[in-house]
């Protein structure tokens, strides 16, 4: 008797939309969605933050060609109120944005400059192992002399929260080595269930922030307080480091560009074609020549004239060596 192939779960994606740069982000991100994951299985939701006591303008997306193009290209578009973080800190909507999406029903959060290059579904999930993204640096915890290390720092959070350190590092790597220690960028996470995680991660970050271990008194949480959570939530739920193979977040299926002079700058020759073919419809050019890094960078060609700065084969290592060539050639956006 032949066995039945369990149907895949169907999986609501989650982008932050929002006035200013974000909302033309979140276009270029339902495009390419739009022209590499085809099917019913996927649904994208765009999160957009209310105005509000934390917010001095409205955070919405008030341009009605913007909305409705969004619409066109799939997207629902979903409010959520900013509690907690807003404009202060907006890295934040990622946290309070979860409770705009089903609870108990697959997703994954992929920050809005991110780039759809290859077919989701042949990605191999386990929403029961979380994981974020793996393309990071070591830009937490800044050790200070006479200061806690790592393992001071990162252990005292890992016992507020009754969780096991121990388990959590990579023991190929040597003590006081910031690989050692669970850490992520947060372009993208997943889990089973967005309100169990985003009750969680919201707990978490809330007490790093407001009864912050005397561990950290040295060090700066803004911006990294998300990045400081999110490996200790991953954690919590049974997840890691290595529950994704490589390759494909982050690698052949999607590219979190950050900003498109980086974009330009470092990434292959795919990613640049793939971001001018979801752009190059009339209906996508007119909405995003709105915006005026992105008219230069895509559709005037300063983006090429970053990328024939730099040999892709041969890169600075840091990402600040970069940023820093590309400002001293006037080519800067954002």
């Amino acid at each position: 008797m032949a066995t039945r192939t369990a149907k895949p779960q169907n999986v609501n994606i989650l982008i932050v939309g929002q006035a200013g740069r974000l909302q033309y982000e979140a276009v270029i991100f339902a495009a390419s969605l739009q022209a590499h994951t085809t099917g019913p299985r996927f649904r994208l939701f765009v999160a957009e933050p209310q105005p509000g006591p934390l917010w001095p303008t409205n955070p919405r997306i008030t341009d009605p060609a913007t909305r409705g193009l969004l619409e066109d290209l799939g997207a629902k578009i979903v409010p959520f109120e900013s509690r907690h973080f807003g404009d202060p800190y907006p890295y934040g909507n990622k946290i309070e944005a979860l409770a705009a999406l089903p609870a108990g029903e697959p997703f994954i959060f992929f920050d809005t400059d991110t780039l759809v290059t290859g077919d989701l579904a042949k990605v191999p999930f386990d929403f029961n192992r979380p994981t974020a993204s793996m393309r990071r640096e070591g830009t937490w915890p800044e050790l200070e002399i006479y200061g806690p290390g790592y393992t001071q720092i990162w252990k005292s959070l890992y016992d507020r929260f009754g969780l096991d350190f121990e388990s959590s590092l990579d023991l190929s790597q040597p003590d006081e080595y910031w690989q050692r220690y669970l850490y992520f960028n947060a372009g993208f996470f997943y889990y089973t269930c967005p309100k169990a995680f985003g009750d969680r991660f919201l707990d978490y970050a809330l007490t790093i922030r407001d009864d912050t271990p005397p561990e950290l008194v040295l060090q700066s949480l803004d911006p990294w307080l998300d990045q400081i959570a999110l490996p200790l939530v991953i954690h919590s739920f049974g997840g890691g480091r290595d529950t994704l193979p490589a390759g494909y977040l982050d690698g052949k299926t999607t590219c979190h560009y950050r900003v498109l002079p980086l974009l330009y700058a470092r990434e292959s020759d795919k990613v640049v074609d793939v971001l001018e073919a979801v752009t190059a419809a009339n209906r996508i050019k007119k909405v995003l020549k709105q915006y005026d890094p992105i008219k230069r960078m895509i559709y005037q060609g300063r983006g090429h004239k970053v990328r024939a700065l730099f040999d892709r084969s041969d890169l600075p290592r840091r990402e600040q060596a970069i940023r820093n060539t590309i400002k001293r050639e006037g080519f800067w956006m954002r």
